[in-house]
C-alpha cells in the first residue's frame, strides 16, 4: 500500500528543495525545486538508488558517466544506482522536477536491465501523457496511483533509452538552445517562427533546427507543440474553462486543429482526457520509438 506524504524542509537559502508526494515499498515520488544559477558551483553528487525525474519546468547541465546533457521541460533524467553526477545550471537560474526513486531491487524486478546506458531520454511523444497526467496530480488537479505511474514510468524510459541515439554537443550550442527553450517556457502561446528563432540564437535557420535537435532531441516545432498541449492537458485537469478557450489560450489557432493534435500527442481526445483523470485507473502510454517522434 502506498503512503501518500506531503513533507517538506522549512524555507532556506538558495539550494535544492525536496517535497515527498508519495512512498511505498522500494519507492517514491518528489517534487525537487532547485533555485541555484550560473553563479552557484556545482558539487558531486550521487544516486542512492535508480533516479527517474522529469523535467517539469527551466533548463540545466546534468553530468554524469556518459557525458553532459541539458536537460529541458518534459524530458526525463536518467540515474543508476551508485552513480555520481553533477548538476549545474549553466544558462539560468532554476528548475523544477517529478523526482522517482527506485530500490535496486524493486528497478529489478520491474526491468531486467540493470543499468540506463544514458542520461537522458528527449521529451518524445511518448512520455507525453504520462507527463502531463503527473504534473496534474502534483497540482491537486488529479487523482492517481503513484504506485502505478512509478512502474509504467520505469518500464517506459528503459524501452525507449534504449532506443534513443545519443549526440554529443559541445556548450556553446547548449547555451543557445537553453536561452530559445527559456524564451518558449515563458510563453509557449506566442507565435515562433523558425527564421526568428535562428536570429534570436545567431545562427542560419538550418544551423539552429541541426543544433536544437542535437542538443535537445527533437525539433523546435515539436518541442513548442509538446509544451503547449502539455500546459493544455494540465489545465483540462485544473479548470472547467471550455476546451475551445483552452486550445486558443494555449497557442492553438482553431479547435479542430487542437483536437486532432491533442489526440495524435496522448492518444484520446481532450474531452476524453478530461474525463479519464477523474476515474482511478491509468491509461497506457507506452510507444515505439518511431511513433513517438
Amino acid at each position: 500500500m502506498a503512503k501518500i506524504a506531503v513533507t517538506s524542509s522549512p524555507p532556506r537559502e538558495r539550494g535544492t528543495h525536496a517535497r515527498v508526494i508519495a512512498t511505498g515499498a522500494g519507492w517514491s515520488v518528489s517534487e525537487v525545486v532547485c533555485t541555484l544559477g550560473p553563479r552557484d558551483r556545482p558539487f558531486e553528487e550521487q544516486h542512492s538508488g535508480v533516479s527517474i525525474a522529469m523535467v517539469a519546468a527551466g533548463t540545466f547541465v546534468y553530468r554524469g558517466p556518459a557525458g553532459r546533457e541539458l536537460m529541458t521541460p518534459g524530458s526525463l533524467l536518467l540515474g543508476s544506482a551508485g552513480q555520481s553526477f553533477e548538476c549545474s545550471h549553466d544558462h539560468g537560474a532554476g528548475d523544477r522536477c517529478i523526482a522517482f526513486s527506485y530500490a535496486p531491487e524493486l528497478f529489478d524486478r520491474i526491468q531486467a536491465e540493470p543499468a540506463f546506458r544514458a542520461h537522458r531520454v528527449p521529451a518524445l511523444r511518448a512520455l507525453s501523457p504520462l507527463v502531463a497526467r503527473a504534473e496534474a496530480a502534483l497540482g491537486g488537479a488529479a487523482e492517481i496511483a503513484w504506485e502505478e505511474v512509478a512502474v509504467e514510468l520505469a518500464g517506459l524510459a528503459s524501452e525507449v533509452e534504449r532506443q534513443v541515439d545519443r549526440v554529443a554537443s559541445p556548450a556553446s550550442s547548449e547555451a543557445r538552445v537553453a536561452h530559445l527553450v527559456r524564451i518558449i517556457e515563458g510563453e509557449p502561446a506566442r507565435e515562433y517562427e523558425l527564421d526568428a528563432m535562428a536570429r534570436e540564437a545567431r545562427l542560419s535557420p538550418y544551423h539552429f533546427l541541426r543544433i536544437f535537435r542535437q542538443v535537445t532531441g527533437i525539433t523546435p516545432h515539436q518541442h513548442l507543440l509538446r509544451r503547449r498541449l502539455q500546459r493544455a492537458a494540465i489545465r483540462l485537469a485544473d479548470e472547467p474553462t471550455k476546451i475551445v478557450e483552452i486550445a486558443l489560450e494555449c497557442g492553438f489557432g482553431d479547435v479542430s486543429n487542437f483536437n486532432r493534435t491533442f489526440r495524435a500527442e496522448f492518444g484520446v481526445s481532450p474531452r476524453a482526457w478530461r474525463r479519464s483523470l477523474r476515474s482511478s485507473g491509468l491509461i497506457s502510454h507506452a510507444r515505439s520509438i518511431e511513433d513517438a517522434r
